[in-house]
């Protein structure tokens, strides 16, 4: 296979980074991790080099560019079958496919009030409503999908998918700002934090130095 090099942000911060990391390391697949730090001067530039579209991640492999987050996590289920990345069922593989592209293109809110900083503990006084809802619905979700799968495994459907690689970054969110969990939502938790790529990614977070400042206001 082509040399792959995956491009990231910072570890403590870039969730859309996170998710193909994830993928690809439970895939098994061998590739080259570059870190890009976000929020500097020659930020922006030392992206383009790599991703016309100026963002990370990006999978450089051999000649070709895959970006976006999803996109990479599609391509890695085209070059790891063997992965079982979606699921197997054709029903459980629409609805996998369709929880995903929610966490891609919503939850605005809790982005916004609950960004990722996964080394971190902050407590919050109030969580605002519309980022509660994002939360609610989240919660809502993943207690309806153990409940039909949780015969096939401990995760959302069964087995890891990349649905988990999606929502594996609102499991680090929850854990920082103390989002109360409980039943199956806190079995499901527990163990995406404790698969062992989660706790790689989690490792290098925590010896990072670099910080964005746009995050780091307070």
């Amino acid at each position: 296979m082509e040399r792959m090099t995956l491009f990231i942000g910072n570890k403590n911060y870039s969730s859309w980074s996170l998710r193909p990391w994830l993928v690809l390391k439970h895939a098994g697949a061998t590739f080259e991790e570059k870190l890009i730090p976000l929020d500097q001067p020659d930020t922006a530039a030392r992206i383009a080099q790599v991703n016309p579209a100026g963002r990370v991640p990006a999978l450089l492999h051999g000649d070709q560019v895959i970006w976006d987050s999803l996109a990479i996590c599609e391509y890695a289920n085209e070059l790891f079958p063997k992965a079982q990345l979606w699921p197997q069922d054709a029903k459980a593989r629409a609805w996998a496919r369709s929880v995903s592209a929610e966490m891609h293109s919503g939850f605005q809110a809790m982005r916004e009030h609950l960004p990722m900083k996964m080394k971190e503990s902050i407590h919050l006084d109030r969580i605002p409503p519309e980022a509660q809802a994002n939360i609610d619905r989240i919660r809502a979700s993943w207690t309806e999908l153990r409940r039909r799968h949780a015969a096939a495994g401990p995760y959302l459907f069964g087995g890891f998918s990349i649905a988990d690689a999606m929502y594996a970054p609102v499991v680090s969110r929850f854990r920082t700002y103390g989002v109360p969990v409980d039943g199956v939502v806190a079995a499901y938790c527990e163990t995406v934090w404790a698969h062992p790529a989660m706790q790689a990614w989690r490792s290098g977070a925590e010896a990072e130095m670099l910080r964005m400042a746009r995050y780091d206001k307070a």
